[in-house]
């Protein structure tokens, strides 16, 4: 099955034209707006920072083996949340994650030219609280999700011809390569953290830290126009309930996933005001859950009998994000304008729309440089599949199957506040829309929206050491 599915894996890879750009490598000096590559760093630093798990703030962070090659990636991101009014009930929950990665540069240790092995291994705990007091299928806290401790990073990097053609290979997941943002972390919601979340209502894409089998590649075309395309390996057996990421076969895999990308880089090119645009999508040549139909045609969540299994879905999409204003005092200040459009083009889905539109100010008063202002807008619409299964769980229930609302629309304003070198906080306030209950369906009425309030804290460990040493 192995060699089967690798065999698959290569075919879709190459009839996919898997190229893109060089990866920049981003630093936790780095802000939003200074950020000029949109081919993601997929170091275990980089995916870490384009998570949402580090601070902003210029830091030096203790690094004893930076000389033999080696960079060490230590960090941890909680994040909490209530619901005061709306949802199935009041309640409170927190999430937690702590990251450690190490980079190797195989060009120090081995004098193989362009060569690193990223590592990373998480520790995710906690409860969300959409699935234990709103019941829909977004959370307001991104970090939950396989809950346990996990291998989440081990692959090999290889860049070609200066940086023009690289690919990357091993156990990854395709949410920290593809459909990435530096704006999108400087959220909470789920809907924007770590990607737009319709990537996963209609496609298999795996998201982090739940690895498997992949391989990616770029090619820039241009300083400013890049490809981008990558294989990754579906099984259920990834990221479910006793998975840590440590078995490596590919025995229950139903096949491959394939997201492709092209981009345009103005920041590439010197522009004052850089932007990003970017028109991709993905074929998904696996197998999923009917969102609506048993095997025997029935309506699988009124027979409780198991969902019927479809092959094949693919979606769509454009993104860009935008400098507005841009100004250096010491640090670019300026605000940014991003959003997205999602749809599903072939398959049975359980949303077949997605908008996004979101501004960020970096840099907010006098001596506050690196603190943000972010607000964010996502409407998610439910297909008829869904409302036809969320109406007859209702009738069930000994309510009105009528007048379900197809939209969940959430926002979020938050304020992140740097608070030295190695500390960051994210106090934040969302609002839902229309909880879409696909997590609860059997409720005799819509439940209200609901008005949550979050807060985030990201510690950077490695800054905090060499913050103590040097006050010593």
């Amino acid at each position: 099955m192995t060699g089967r599915w690798l065999a698959a894996c290569v075919a879709a890879f190459v009839g996919a034209c898997p190229q893109s750009g060089h990866t920049q490598s981003t630093s936790s000096q780095s802000t939003p707006l200074e950020r000029t590559s949109r081919i993601p760093d997929t170091s275990a630093a980089g995916i870490a920072e384009t998570l949402g798990d580090t601070p902003t703030a210029p830091i030096s962070p203790w690094q004893p083996f930076a000389k033999d090659g080696v960079a060490l990636t230590l960090t941890y991101t909680g994040e909490a949340a209530t619901n005061v009014t709306g949802g199935l009930t009041r309640d409170a929950a927190y999430a937690g994650q702590v990251f450690a990665g190490v980079d190797a540069d195989l060009d120090r240790i081995l004098g193989i030219p362009g060569a690193t092995i990223h590592v990373a291994m998480t520790n995710r705990h906690g409860q969300s609280l959409s699935a234990i007091a709103i019941g829909n299928n977004t959370s307001v806290q991104e970090i939950f999700g396989t809950q346990n401790t996990h291998l989440a990073l081990l692959t090999w990097q290889q860049k070609l011809f200066d940086g023009k053609f690289e690919f990357e290979l091993g156990r990854s997941v395709s949410n920290v390569a593809f459909t990435t943002s530096p704006y999108y972390c400087a959220f909470q919601t789920n809907a924007v953290c770590g990607n737009p979340v319709f990537v996963y209502f209609a496609g298999n894409s795996s998201g982090f830290p739940a690895s498997r089998w992949a391989m990616h590649a770029t090619v820039r075309f241009t300083p400013s126009v890049s490809f981008h395309a990558g294989a990754y390996e579906v099984n259920p057996d990834r990221g479910a309930r006793g998975d840590h990421g440590f078995d490596f076969g590919t025995a229950n895999a139903t096949g491959v996933y394939v997201p492709f990308e092209l981009a345009y880089d103005s920041g590439a090119a010197g522009a004052r005001l850089p932007g990003h645009y970017q028109v991709g999508g993905w074929l998904d040549r696996s197998s999923y859950e009917d969102p609506l139909r048993d095997d025997a045609g029935g309506i699988a969540v009124l027979t409780g009998a198991t969902p019927a299994r479809r092959f094949g879905r693919t979606g769509g999409y454009v993104r860009f994000d935008q400098a507005l204003t841009r100004k250096a005092s010491p640090t670019p200040r300026g605000l940014g304008i991003f959003g997205v459009a999602m749809a599903n083009i072939d398959g049975r889905v359980p949303s077949d729309r997605f908008f996004e539109l979101g501004l960020l100010q970096t840099g907010t008063f006098r001596g506050r440089d690196t603190d943000t202002i972010g607000f964010v807008v996502t409407d998610q619409r439910l297909s008829e599949l869904a409302i036809r299964r969320l109406a007859a769980a209702r009738i069930a229930a000994g309510g009105d199957g009528d007048g379900i609302d197809r939209h969940q629309v959430m926002l979020e304003l938050n304020y992140g506040l740097q608070l030295g070198r190695a500390l960051r906080v994210l106090p934040n306030v969302q609002y839902i829309v229309n909880p879409d209950q696909l997590s609860a369906p059997f409720q005799r009425k819509a439940s209200g929206d609901a008005l949550v309030f979050g807060f985030r804290l990201s510690v950077d460990a490695l800054a905090l050491h060499d913050i103590a040493k040097k006050g010593q």
